[in-house]
């Protein structure tokens, strides 16, 4: 951590992300209105009152915004999670099975990789519903392939390590050997593909919105506001440009975060692929 300190950019990058952090589990007492209140006041322009003005429905727009960074952040942070636990497992499982296990796991990667993100999720909340459950999965899957390749590269090396071989020797099951010896070793690479999958989410989570296949309306979200700010944005440029900033900003302290992580740990923190 002190190393990590030690670079101006993560600084930055963390203290970033620590603002919006703040600031979204503060929303429920710094917001002036609730997210979707309709305050009979349509279009009003930035003032005292409304600081950010209001929208077509009458919704203040710097309440939406507070809360919206709550909901994005809650979709990136735990479709990332699910990325990176369920990817380092699998990436795992086939570096130790290797055989037609780790073919198999990978030729599904490979399949889910030729599918375009947007079909994919699209055929997802066909089948499952537009909520924010569904969300974290869908996108946690897609976020997964990259961090299955990673783990399955780092496993390989490791399991030509000779505590691996003696654990083998031992009589210790797969499972055992996959959790006790294998995942610690590859928690610093977890810590880094965490925070470039929850970054990628962060971004995917607000396209999604933006076409209409993310956060269902009314609930408050970075990228409906943006959707929502286009047909205005001539006359009303805040309801658009204050949630783009917004993500951007975030997105960026997560990424210097990132890459200041990966420095300290002497990773490469590009070399996970797509996905």
């Amino acid at each position: 951590m002190t190393v990590l300190l030690r670079r101006p950019a993560a600084l930055l990058g963390l203290l970033l992300v620590a603002l919006h952090l703040a600031v979204a589990i503060a929303a429920p007492w710094i917001a002036p209105f609730a997210p979707t209140s309709l305050l009979d006041a349509p279009l009003e322009p930035p003032g005292a009152t409304y600081w950010l003005g209001t929208d077509d429905l009458g919704r203040d727009a710097f309440s939406r915004l507070l809360w919206g960074g709550r909901v994005a952040m809650l979709v990136a942070f735990a479709a990332g999670a699910v990325a990176v636990l369920g990817g380092a497992l699998l990436g795992l499982a086939a570096a130790y099975r290797r055989g037609s296990f780790d073919d198999v796991l990978m030729r599904l990667v490979e399949m889910k990789l030729a599918v375009p993100t947007i079909l994919f999720v699209a055929i997802f909340v066909t089948g499952f519903g537009q909520s924010v459950p569904v969300l974290i999965v869908a996108v946690g899957i897609i976020q997964m392939m990259g961090v299955v390749r990673t783990t399955r590269a780092a496993g390989i090396v490791l399991m030509e390590q000779g505590y691996v071989r003696a654990a083998q020797l031992n009589g210790e099951g797969g499972a055992t050997i996959i959790l006790r010896e294998l995942l610690p070793n590859v928690a610093d690479l977890m810590a880094v593909e965490f925070a470039l999958r929850a970054s990628s989410a962060l971004l995917l989570v607000s396209a999604l919105s933006f076409l209409g296949l993310g956060i269902s309306p009314p609930t408050p979200d970075w990228g409906l506001m943006v959707e929502d700010g286009m047909a205005l944005l001539e006359s009303e440029p805040a309801l658009v440009l204050a949630p783009a900033l917004c993500i951007a900003t975030l997105v960026l302290g997560i990424n210097l975060a990132a890459e200041g992580l990966s420095d300290a740990l002497g990773l490469d923190a590009a070399r996970g692929g797509g996905g």
